[in-house]
Formats: C-alpha cells, sequence, structure tokens
C-alpha cells in the first residue's frame, strides 16, 4: 500500500479529496486540521491547512501525483510517499480493488 501524505489550504481540502475518490486515483483520504509553519521565499508563514492521507496502490501512485499537482493551489505544494510494509491484507486487497491502474 502506498499513502500520499498531502498538506493543502482547508478551502481546496474536501475539492480535492473528492476528485481522486471520483477519478478512482485513490481508495480513500483522511483529512486532519491542521496549522502549519514553514519557511517560504525567506519568510515565515502560519497556515491553517488540512493534512490529507491519501491510499492509493504502488502502481496508482504517480497518477495521483500528477493530479495532486494539477488540482493543488499552491505552486510547491507538500507531497510525500510512504510505503508501508505491514498492511492488512483484507484492507490491501479492498483498496486495490477500489484504485484504477
Amino acid at each position: 500500500m502506498t499513502t500520499a501524505f498531502v498538506t493543502v489550504p482547508r478551502t481546496d481540502a474536501e475539492r480535492l479529496a473528492e476528485r481522486v475518490i471520483e477519478e478512482r486515483l485513490a481508495a480513500c483520504v483522511n483529512r486532519i486540521p491542521i496549522r502549519s509553519t514553514y519557511r517560504w521565499e525567506g519568510e515565515i508563514h502560519h497556515d491553517e491547512e488540512e493534512l490529507l492521507l491519501v491510499k492509493t496502490s504502488a502502481d496508482g501512485y504517480e497518477r495521483l501525483c500528477s493530479r495532486i499537482l494539477e488540482l493543488h493551489p499552491h505552486e510547491t505544494p507538500c507531497i510525500e510517499r510512504f510505503d508501508e510494509d505491514h498492511v492488512l491484507e483484507a484492507y490491501a486487497e479492498w483498496r486495490d480493488g477500489v484504485v484504477e491502474g
């Protein structure tokens, strides 16, 4: 299983999560409200965002990442990949049946 860790402005989180589910790029998206502090172009920023944990297949990850880049409002979004060594087999079977690609 592959999980993409994506941060997104709260105003865009629902739209982005729904699109990747509708387009069968992900089986599930968990949305967690967060407050991010980061440096961008020499300045420190504090933003209300959502952390999206996007569950996809290993084969579908590249398509998912490309689509998130198209949908995301930031020039350089946070997209990180986590490959899981251990996952409940029944969950992996469900996820693989939902994600296309």
